[in-house]
């Protein structure tokens, strides 16, 4: 008998028939919500994505809009008292499978120059619809520095004039005040003159510019390294500016060779060298005349001694010198029409008596390649708002 009920227990057959079954039984309990959960959130993703699909498709009409309002492609009137808010509304189609209706209006005027505008972009497609508003500022890019152009010697810092050099300026005005109000940063100015000349004729190593005696245009012109402009022949010519002239190496203009004749013609010769003492950024020498209207800008020092008379009293012809962090110095062997500014110092040679006069009427009457007045406007996105959105 007990033999026979240790063979019983020793007999583990079935067994496993009977845990196999007991998890059948768990996964069919367990397999159909599951399903249902899985089933739920694949729908709910596809929900999201579809949401999230509107709302980049909106927010791409709004980079849309800011995108024409800055390249002056909205096709939008001037503000005036009979439509003081104007509008257009326009489609861009197939965003994320979506069409996107973007309304831009404008909200605000200064000097007929609108800064600021109200965007609405609504996505629509699939049965959704989701709507942004979003308003855009318009700053400006650079400082306004016609401040600079308001005196005949204008500094930061000294202003050092030898004793026979003769300053002809309004009555009343101060001839060597010191500067408080905004100075141009290097950044600005090498923005402001690289974009006139990224469509131009560039040279990326030293370069010597020979006019031979033969009367030429030059510009826009940008030269990555040091530049020289000088006339190897006998026969006085004259190099007449069609556009800014960018440098970014230490500069001589007429400091060698024969005579001639720089007609600025309105036009900027900008040197982004920051070199100074003796070396300095942009030197402008004896053999060559100068003829305004014009702007002469450096980063660093400009030694400034040209041949004979500077500008002209008549026509607006004036001259405007600028040395942003050095120092102007001059040495003028005839008459100079126009206004310097930097840290300025006017020295003679023997026998001189040079004479500095500003413009009458100042340089209201010289349409000069400087940052005057000049409104460039960036536009950016000052508030985002999600206004709609529906299934």
């Amino acid at each position: 008998m007990n033999v026979a009920v240790k063979a019983l227990a020793k007999n583990e057959k079935g067994q496993a028939l009977v845990m196999a079954l007991i998890l059948l039984l768990i996964s069919g309990l367990l397999i159909a919500p599951l399903l249902a959960y899985m089933n739920t959130g694949l729908t709910a993703g596809g929900v999201y994505e579809e949401k999230a699909a509107d709302l980049y498709a909106a927010d791409a009409g709004v980079e849309d809009a800011v995108w024409k309002i800055q390249k002056e492609l909205t096709g939008l009137p001037p503000p005036s008292c009979e439509n003081p808010y104007p509008s257009t509304t326009y489609n861009v189609t197939d965003i994320n499978g979506k069409t996107v209706e973007v309304t831009i209006t404008s909200l605000l005027a200064v000097e007929n120059i609108t800064v600021s505008y109200l965007v609405e972009s609504i996505a629509t497609g699939n049965g959704s619809q989701t709507s942004i508003e979003a308003y855009i500022d318009g700053q400006n890019k650079y400082g306004d520095y016609s401040g600079l152009l308001d005196q005949i010697l204008t500094s930061q810092g000294e202003i050092n004039v030898a004793k026979k050099v003769i300053l002809e300026y309004p009555e009343g005005a101060e001839p060597y005040p010191y500067y408080p109000g905004p100075w141009p940063e290097v950044w600005e100015l090498e923005e402001f003159y690289g974009e006139q000349v990224a469509e131009g004729t560039r040279y990326n190593s030293n370069t010597l510019i020979n006019i031979q005696g033969v009367d030429t245009t030059l510009g826009p012109l940008y030269v990555n390294g040091e530049l020289d402009i000088l006339n190897s022949s006998n026969t006085p010519a004259t190099l007449t500016l069609n556009g800014t002239v960018y440098a970014t190496g230490n500069t001589e203009i007429g400091q060698t060779g024969k005579d001639f004749t720089l007609y600025l013609k309105g036009q900027t010769i900008f040197i982004s060298s920051n070199s100074t003492g003796s070396q300095p950024a942009l030197t402008i020498g004896g053999k060559c005349t100068v003829k305004g209207p014009g702007v002469i800008i450096a980063v660093g020092d400009i030694e400034f001694k040209p041949k004979s008379q500077v500008g002209e009293e008549e026509g607006g012809g004036a001259v405007f010198i600028l040395s942003v962090s050095g120092t102007s110095y001059l040495q003028p062997s005839g008459h100079v029409y126009g206004a310097i500014a930097g840290s300025v110092e006017v020295y003679v040679q023997q026998g001189e008596k040079p004479v500095i006069t500003y413009p009458t009427g100042g340089f209201s009457d010289s349409d000069l390649n400087f940052l005057a007045g000049i409104k460039k406007l960036i536009f950016t996105i000052a508030s985002w708002e999600l206004t709609t959105r529906s299934a």
